[in-house]
Formats: structure tokens, C-alpha cells, sequence
């Protein structure tokens, strides 16, 4: 018999794909410029010219055998020790290569450290709103997902819910930022309180509480942001990173977890990693990305559309008259719907050709997603249309 877990999972519908392919389908009857996509998370702007050249040169100049040859079990030496230099470099830590796993991509990235710092039947705190991918890895690894409901005034942590579900059944934070959905930068006030509270429930409890920090958007970050490097706050963080969105290198899927050197059983954990690659059947990311990414890691794509586009978007949100927090980074907002049903909301919204995506499955009903990761001239045409929708419906603007 096939596994009835996994034959389950196929009736469970990604929204965020299901209006991306609506998109997709509209856009073939009136023409896509004329549909006002805010539903994926793709990044728009191109990777830097330095990466292609690099990737141009290894190809022409470098052994075939060293470039696509299989990279050792924990990752290419050349990768791992770029990464924990620029790390060091930027946020005065002290990696070594020893602390860096290759994954593909941030969520190769959640899933190995998931494993490494649990045991099936233990709990994992993550913080709305959150990725909603994140129920899939941690139930993966046998362990229980639990969500801190959003302080939906500020999108910061609910820190009177975080401290009543932070109980003894605990191994793992799970936490986000630059935040997907709400774009929310968790502020040093934040991060040492969750640091502070950590420690003190670690230390009540006897055992270890690893924070896992998902930064993927940790390079878009907006002018006057506070969006502090997580691991310099508490010493038993594992970063999860992925080159995705800062390098738009999505479809290559590579990233890392980083562990920080003062962690709690530091030594093992990456060792660890390639284990658990043994029994997922990950076995490390392509060799030549590792090798292209490594020469690059300090650079980023051009990645100012992003901060032009929010700030578009946002001041014409304020204007009509919907309740939002500004977001500090990312290519997402989260603003409030006009009313209580959000999926109603963004229904509604596709008679007028915008794909909003309800926030429901983020942990944050009543709100709704915008990925403005698009051409910023698409974003300013798609604003009269916006206003127009919260004046015909809901007398807004």
C-alpha cells in the first residue's frame, strides 16, 4: 500500500500556486500586463553580472572533473570557508568552515537543522505569521508544529503567548525574519527578549532550546530597518540561508545552516547534517554552484526595485485607508482586508484582475499577502486599479 500520509497531502492546495496559475490563465485571455499579479514570491531583478561571468569562466577555464565531480558529504571546503569568512566579516562572528553545511536551498536548510536538534514527538514553536511551509518540515521530522498566534499590531513577537506556549516539550524555535508574509524585521528589543526568554526557559527546563533562524530575505533590508544578525543574540541559533533571493538565483537552490560556533554540542551538529542527508537523500548541492556562489557570496543583485515598490504600494495602501505595517525588508506586505473574510476579500479582487493572496494559511486571518517582486511600472498602474476596487466595494478612497 502507497503511503496514505502522503496521499493525503495531495488534497491539501497551495493557494499562492493556485492564483499564480489563475494568473497565468487570465493573462492568456486579456493579456498578462493587464493582470496585476501579487501572488509569488519570485524574484524579479536579474543576478548580478559578476555571478554570470564567474560562472562563464569556471566553465571555460576550470577542470570539467573538479567542476562537476561530486562535492564531499559535508559540503565543498571552498564554499564552507567563503561563507564563514564573509559571515565573520559582517556580523563579527567567528565560523570556520566546520560550522557550515551546504543545503539546497534555505528549506533544505530548516529541514536538516529541524533534525539535528530534535526527536520525533518533540515541539517546535514558530511565530505568526509564518511560512506555511514550515508544517511539512518540522512534521517530517516526526516532531509537532505550534504557532504563537501574530501581535498583529506590529508583527514583532506576541510575547505574552510566547512565553505561556514555550513549555517543557519544546526543543526548537522556528522564526523568520525579515518576516514572509508581513515583510517585519525583528528588532534588536525583539531579539534580545526572545534570547533573554530562551535562556531562562532553557536553563528551567535542564535541556537546550535551539533557535532556528529563517533568513532568506536577511540582504533586503529597507532604509532606517533595525534587522540585526539573529545569532549574535543567543548562542544556540542554527541560520538557515539561502542565495535566492539575494544572488536571484531561486531555481538553483542553494544555501547553508550555519551553527553557531558556541552552540551547545557545535562539533557534532554539522557532522550530524550529513547523516541526516544519508537518510533524506539529499547528498549536498551541485558541485559548481557551490564553487560560483562561494567566489560571489558577498555580492547581491540590485535589489533597490524591491524598497521602491513598497514604498509605492504602502503610501497608496495608507491613502485608501487600509490598516498596514510598513514592512522593513522583503518583497512582501501584509496589509489588513476591507473585511473580516479575507479569502472573500481577495475573491473579490480578482474581478479586478488583482491576485491578492489571503493570509489565512500564513497564521494571520483577516490579512492579506502582496509579493511585489514585480516591474515597478506594473506596480504603478496596478494602484488606480486598487483604489478603484476599494471605492466600488467597499466605498474606500
Amino acid at each position: 500500500m502507497i503511503n496514505q500520509d502522503y496521499k493525503a497531502m495531495l488534497g491539501a492546495k497551495n493557494i499562492i500556486r493556485n492564483l499564480s496559475e489563475y494568473a497565468t490563465a487570465r493573462g492568456k485571455e486579456i493579456g498578462y500586463e493587464n493582470v496585476f499579479d501579487f501572488s509569488l514570491g519570485n524574484p524579479s531583478v536579474p543576478a548580478p553580472e559578476i555571478f554570470t561571468d564567474t560562472m562563464i569562466k569556471m566553465l571555460r577555464d576550470e577542470n570539467p572533473m573538479k567542476l562537476h565531480g561530486y562535492s564531499p558529504t559535508l559540503g565543498d571546503p571552498s564554499y564552507k570557508e567563503a561563507i564563514a569568512a564573509s559571515l565573520n566579516r559582517r556580523f563579527g562572528m567567528d565560523y570556520t568552515a566546520e560550522h557550515i553545511f551546504p543545503t539546497t536551498g534555505a528549506a533544505g536548510a530548516i529541514s536538516h537543522a529541524v533534525r539535528a536538534v530534535t526527536k520525533p514527538g518533540d515541539t517546535v514553536l514558530t511565530i505568526a505569521p509564518f511560512f506555511p511551509e514550515y508544517k511539512p518540515y518540522v512534521e517530517g521530522a516526526g516532531c509537532k508544529l505550534k504557532i504563537v498566534p501574530a501581535n498583529t499590531d506590529t508583527f514583532q513577537i506576541n510575547t505574552e503567548e510566547f512565553e505561556r506556549m514555550l513549555t517543557q516539550d519544546v526543543m526548537a524555535v522556528l522564526i523568520n525574519t525579515p518576516n514572509n508574509p508581513s515583510g517585519i524585521a525583528y528588532s534588536t528589543s525583539t531579539l534580545r527578549y526572545l534570547a533573554d526568554t530562551m535562556t531562562r526557559k532553557a536553563e528551567e527546563f535542564g535541556h537546550p532550546i535551539y533557535l532556528i533562524s529563517d533568513e532568506p530575505y536577511r540582504e533586503i533590508v529597507f532604509k532606517d530597518a533595525d534587522a540585526p544578525y539573529v545569532s549574535t543574540f543567543y548562542k544556540n541559533t542554527l541560520s538557515c540561508y539561502s542565495f535566492s533571493k539575494a544572488l536571484s538565483l531561486p531555481g538553483e537552490r542553494i544555501g547553508y545552516v550555519a551553527v553557531n560556533p558556541k552552540a551547545d554540542d557545535a562539533e557534532f551538529i554539522v557532522p550530524m547534517c550529513g547523516q541526516i542527508s544519508r537518510g533524506t537523500g539529499h547528498n549536498c548541492p551541485p558541485s559548481i554552484i557551490q564553487q560560483a556562489v562561494g567566489k560571489v557570496c558577498d555580492i547581491t543583485s540590485d535589489l533597490s526595485v524591491y524598497e521602491t515598490n513598497m514604498n509605492i504600494i504602502y503610501d497608496t495602501l495608507v491613502d485608501i485607508g487600509f490598516s498596514v505595517v510598513k514592512p522593513g525588508g522583503t518583497f512582501y506586505i501584509l496589509p489588513k482586508a476591507l473585511e473580516e473574510d479575507s479569502v472573500a476579500f481577495c475573491n473579490k479582487a480578482k474581478e479586478y484582475d488583482l491576485i491578492l493572496v489571503p493570509a489565512d494559511n500564513f497564521g494571520a486571518p483577516g490579512f492579506f499577502r502582496m509579493a511585489y517582486c514585480i516591474d515597478t511600472e506594473k506596480v504603478e498602474r496596478a494602484m488606480p486599479r486598487l483604489r478603484q476596487f476599494a471605492k466600488e466595494v467597499y466605498g474606500l478612497g
